[in-house]
């Protein structure tokens, strides 16, 4: 009897066990198969680690820019698309990791929970993503840039659908060079510098600038004047004293900004205090990521100042060369918030994922709006970037546009030639509602290195449209 008892207990602990195992490899099933499936040794999806069993991805026109042919992963047949787009896409190998390709390999593939891969076996290939970008536009914003590193990118920010993402150097997937990973030609090739580059914000931090005072100091501050001598002496000390770009002599605020006067924004800046400075950054996303279709997200911006900096520090840091680093995605949220009455929207890169019949696979993105900013410090900061245009970077060289924009050159070291040349900003026109960022690295000057390259893809998504 005691041996039956134990046999009995003893086929209860099994049973138990067996449940419990059941119950662990379902959830893992549920919570991990798309995981196990994305695995390189999986020769339905991968082949020589390159993967080849997915569907198609398009820019907005329908213009196929990656999709599997005979088994294999093919891109666009023009080499300028394929460049251009490279970045939004990715690669084979996922070295790209921020593209479209790797973020969502799973909905590409096709893998379903009930379904595993028998689609992808059966079909050849699984769904499909139509991107929010537009092919001619990236090649066009691919040439603007020429031999430059650096990045393009452009938003409607009312919606924001990215219609535009460069970035250089980039590589032609049909054709990688043998020197990808050792010439300096190539450097950060896999990396695109939109979401995950980090740089100096130069004099286009001076609407963040800008923006506390507005918000700290009130209207009033645009009646202030600044005083220019060519230098500023904050401690008595020479070493630390802060530098300006001209000998501006007395300015109003609006002057300051349109002139990007160094002395007259360190004076704000201290005027202001690290403590407000530091609140306006981390508010504006200074200090945190942007998130791309819910899923890509950039880099973490950095703001790097304390409430016991010395005002040499922070004057420093009120005109955009003190030890921030900004990624452009977050410099361009914000010139969609001026633009939009205040609110960020989120971005977004994806327009659409169908199965091969068409047939929407339900996936939605978020489409949040994040108030940054009042109303009223939107509409004032609109007004200073659209006399920044028409007083200082000049009308005519931005035909049509309404454009509202800040330039920003950041030095680097005392060679100019490796200043960081920033332009950004917005058109002020309910009919082409987009926002865009240009960095170039190496790039000298913004307003005449980075401006052209802007012009020339802004007006050609105008004339898109």
């Amino acid at each position: 009897m005691k041996m039956i008892t134990r046999r009995g207990v003893f086929l209860w602990v099994l049973c138990a066990l067996f449940i419990i195992g059941a119950a662990f490899l379902t959830y893992s099933l549920v919570t991990d198969g798309s995981v196990w499936v994305m695995k390189t040794y999986n020769s339905h999806v991968y082949s020589n680690s390159q993967l080849i069993a997915a569907g198609s991805i398009t820019d907005r026109d329908g213009t196929v820019l990656s999709e599997t042919v005979d088994g294999e992963r093919v891109y666009n047949s023009d080499s300028g698309i394929r460049l251009s787009t490279l970045h939004a896409v990715g690669d084979k190998k996922g070295f790209i990791s921020t593209g479209v390709q790797s973020i969502f390999e799973s909905e590409l593939v096709g893998y379903s929970l009930w379904d595993g891969v028998y689609k992808i076996t059966k079909n050849g290939s699984g769904n499909d993503i139509e991107l929010t970008i537009d092919a001619e536009i990236n090649e066009i914003a691919l040439e603007a840039l020429g031999d430059y590193k650096g990045t393009i990118a452009v938003v409607n920010y009312l919606t924001g659908d990215i219609v535009c993402m460069v970035s250089t150097p980039t590589y032609d997937v049909n054709n990688i060079p043998s020197d990808i990973d050792s010439s300096d030609e190539y450097e950060g090739a896999y990396m695109n510098r939109f979401l995950t580059g980090l740089y100096t914000p130069g004099s286009t931090f001076k609407l963040v600038t800008a923006i506390c005072a507005l918000e700290n100091l009130g209207s009033d501050v645009l009646e202030s004047s600044y005083t220019c001598t060519g230098t500023l002496d904050v401690d008595g000390i020479e070493e630390d004293e802060i530098v300006c770009n001209a000998t501006h002599g007395t300015l109003t605020f609006k002057q300051a900004l349109a002139k990007s006067c160094n002395s007259a924004f360190a004076q704000i800046a201290i005027e202001l205090g690290a403590e407000k400075l530091i609140d306006t950054a981390e508010s504006l996303g200074f200090t945190s990521s942007v998130t791309v279709s819910d899923r890509i997200t950039s880099a973490q911006s950095r703001f790097y100042l304390e409430k016991s900096d010395a005002d040499t520090l922070v004057g420093w840091t009120g005109v955009g060369q003190g030890d921030t680093l900004v990624t452009p995605a977050a410099m361009l949220r914000l010139m969609c918030a001026i633009a939009n009455d205040g609110k960020a929207v989120s971005f977004n890169l994806v327009n659409s994922l169908t199965d091969k019949a068409g047939e929407s696979l339900g996936i939605t993105f978020s489409s949040n709006e994040t108030q940054l900013i009042s109303s009223e410090t939107a509409s004032t900061m609109k007004e200073l970037m659209r006399n920044n245009v028409t007083s200082q970077y000049g009308d005519s060289n931005y035909k049509g546009l309404s454009l509202c924009a800040k330039s920003g050159t950041a030095q680097i070291d005392d060679d100019e030639s490796h200043n960081t040349a920033w332009f950004v900003g917005f058109m002020d026109d309910s009919e082409h509602p987009y926002a865009f960022v240009v960095v170039v690295e190496c790039g000298n000057s913004g307003s005449q290195t980075a401006g052209p390259m802007a012009n020339k893809v802004l007006q050609a998504v105008v004339a898109d449209d």
